[in-house]
């Protein structure tokens, strides 16, 4: 292989906080991924990590803003959102019972539920939820 070509391509895309730009984020996670069949699973789990970096972090408020990473290889599509962080608390999954009629509080559930594997990395400028998706090509 040459040095210079890779089998994995990487996008990124910087969005300002936002509730607009959650369906931006799904729109452009589409566009990437339109003849993917996992197409559907990455789009929802985009809007739930841009809605969660707007909704709680200071990535929503002010001129606060998020990024999104985009890794698609033949084996693996990884989806990363990046807040600005600014909160004491860090993203985890509820296990307790939800009132089937709420309209919050199920996100990363959801995440974990369509993902194959859920990272959550701490930093300096804000936290990253990568979920990661296996394609077929990696059976």
């Amino acid at each position: 292989m040459h040095e210079y070509t890779s089998t994995t391509r990487v996008w990124g895309l910087s969005c300002p906080g936002s509730p607009e730009e959650v369906s931006r984020a799904r729109r452009w996670t589409r566009d990437i991924l339109r003849d993917s069949p996992l197409v559907d699973d990455a789009a929802l789990i985009v809007s739930e990590l841009s809605a969660n970096a707007i909704s709680h972090t200071a990535s929503g408020r002010g001129c606060g803003s998020f990024r999104l990473a985009l890794a698609v290889s033949p084996q693996m599509i990884a989806l990363s959102v990046t807040d600005a962080g600014g909160t004491n608390t860090a993203p985890k999954v509820t296990q307790q019972d939800h009132d089937q009629d709420a309209e919050h509080g199920r996100g990363l559930c959801l995440v974990h539920a369509l993902a194959h594997r859920v990272v959550i990395h701490h930093s300096e400028i804000g936290c990253t939820v990568t979920a990661e998706l296996f394609t077929a090509a990696s059976s």
